[in-house]
């Protein structure tokens, strides 16, 4: 699998908030605090949250009816037994640590519609020899009440449905000290109700080596202390570290999980995804962004908290002197596009409490960034709207359709009804991370890009129908517009030529 780049610039209730009246938030020097312990929920947002990893739920005490007893004390009688059933069978492994043969390619292979169920206390052990703990290809698969841990997966693969099989249902289950990615993702899947704790890239990778994965649930899980192996200090740039990582999915439901306390980013969509929602969720104390849309299409983004986040990464980036607006939501190179079919034909971000992150939403579009261009950090990959990438070339990439097409466009994007509350003397910061960013770079590259100059700027900052409006800002906020230099306070935000966030307020202390 082909590891797509990290791409950033290129070049919670009313608080009785007492914030000091300059703009902006860089570290200061004991600013090293993270946030932890159980989370808080705010306003709008989510009012429960999936607390799954301290109080796993039981599976059942005795064998299910008709199912295949699995015995611990027995190597690899789990993958003996799958293999000697026939399809649509039930297996109940007893209590206790249960072990695979001791070769790293030893594995489960389903047949479809097995089912595995997992007493209380049953635990699928790899011992740091196996790779994979459930392949293969068979469809409508269920794990439930099962701790895996344990296994080696290699970078970017996984350990529970390594081959992306579709119809897979993964529940109360506890995946976590895993290398790789605790699970992948095949269509159809519902993850739900399930503790993906520390393991070494992702909780879970949502990737299918051919075609797109469709009709994909995440629901009330507790995501947690994921990629333990810093991804980005051995691959830097990488962009293949997190809590989840969905690449290529069309159609997403993401509601009600607690993202937490992950080394680097939260949730990120990369790649051409098309109509997520993502709901109801707490996402917190992740070292990076919570939320990344990247090169992707259609989604809603409502009801959430998010809180505390981005303290490590956006802290690092402004003590390097890095201008650009690293924010907590970051939306690059996406947008709304009705002819991509999608239950929106928007990017809608409302009804969110974003308390006390390092910044806010940046919309982003990198104008050397497209399609067969050697700056597209999805490298070979093109928009939903062109079937050829080679097309995207001159001279027919600099008239429309292709000059249109050719490009990831932010663009059609609704910002509103949200709470941006920030209290910089709990982010510790004096400048830097209290902004609202639109912007983009200016085009350079390649020789033959007929985007050079201020085009895309102007673009998503004037002509792309991104607007913010009615939000409440409480806390020392600024705003950032056409490209990093130009920095602007609310009412210049408002006025023209930008005129966002019309029917908002903002209070830099309260009784303003």
């Amino acid at each position: 699998m082909a590891i797509k780049r990290r791409h950033w610039a290129g070049a919670a209730a009313a608080l009785a908030l007492v914030l000091p009246a300059t703009a902006g938030c860089t570290s200061s020097p004991d600013a090293s605090a993270k946030p932890g312990g159980a989370p808080t929920t705010s306003g709008t947002a989510a009012t429960t949250v999936a607390r799954v990893c301290a109080a796993p739920a039981d599976g059942p005490g005795k064998a299910p009816e008709g199912a295949v007893t699995v015995d611990p004390k027995v190597v690899g009688d789990l993958a003996a037994k799958t293999k000697k059933s026939p399809p649509n069978t039930t297996f109940w492994l007893r209590p206790g640590t249960h072990r695979l043969d001791p070769d790293r390619f030893a594995q489960v292979i389903p047949k479809k519609g097995d089912r595995f169920v997992g007493a209380p206390g049953a635990v699928l052990d790899g011992g740091k020899k196996n790779q994979y703990a459930f392949g293969g290809t068979a469809a409508d698969v269920t794990i439930s009440h099962l701790t895996v841990q344990g296994f080696v997966a290699p970078p970017d693969e996984g350990v529970v449905n390594h081959d992306s099989g579709d119809g897979w249902v993964i529940e109360h289950s506890t995946i976590q000290r895993n290398t790789g990615a605790g699970l992948m993702a095949g269509a159809r899947q519902q993850v739900r109700s399930n503790c993906l704790r520390d393991n070494g890239q992702y909780g879970m990778n949502a990737y299918k080596s051919k075609g797109r994965i469709k009709g994909l649930v995440v629901e009330g899980n507790e995501i947690v202390g994921n990629n333990t192996g810093d991804w980005e200090k051995k691959r830097e740039g990488c962009g293949c570290t997190g809590g989840v990582k969905f690449w290529a999915v069309d159609g997403a439901d993401v509601r009600g999980n607690w993202v937490h306390d992950n080394r680097g980013t939260g949730l990120w969509a990369d790649t051409n995804n098309n109509d997520f929602r993502i709901e109801d969720n707490v996402l917190e104390a992740n070292d990076g962004a919570a939320l990344i849309y990247e090169t992707s299409y259609n989604a809603v983004v409502r009801n959430n908290t998010i809180r505390r986040n981005n303290w490590v990464e956006g802290r690092e980036r402004a003590d390097d002197g890095d201008s650009f607006p690293f924010a907590t939501v970051y939306l690059s190179e996406s947008g709304g596009e009705p002819r991509v079919p999608a239950r929106t034909d928007k990017i809608e971000i409302y009804g969110n409490v974003l308390e006390d992150n390092w910044s806010g939403i940046t919309l982003w579009e990198n104008a050397d960034r497209f399609c067969n261009s050697p700056a597209n950090t999805s490298s070979g990959d093109c928009t939903l709207l062109v079937p050829k990438t080679s097309s995207c070339a001159r001279p027919a990439i600099a008239k429309d359709p292709l000059y249109s097409d050719c490009r990831w466009k932010t663009q059609r994007v609704d910002i509103h009804d949200n709470r941006f509350l920030l209290d910089p003397d709990v982010v510790k910061c004096k400048a830097e991370c209290g902004r609202m960013a639109v912007l983009a770079n200016y085009g350079t590259y390649p020789d033959w890009s007929p985007y050079k100059g201020e085009k895309v700027a102007e673009a998503i900052t004037g002509k792309q129908h991104n607007r913010w409006y009615d939000n409440d800002y409480r806390g020392p906020w600024s705003f950032v517009a056409h490209d990093p230099s130009r920095t602007l306070d609310f009412k210049e935000w408002q006025a023209g030529p930008y005129r966002q966030d019309a029917g908002s307020t903002l209070r830099v202390r309260d009784g303003d």
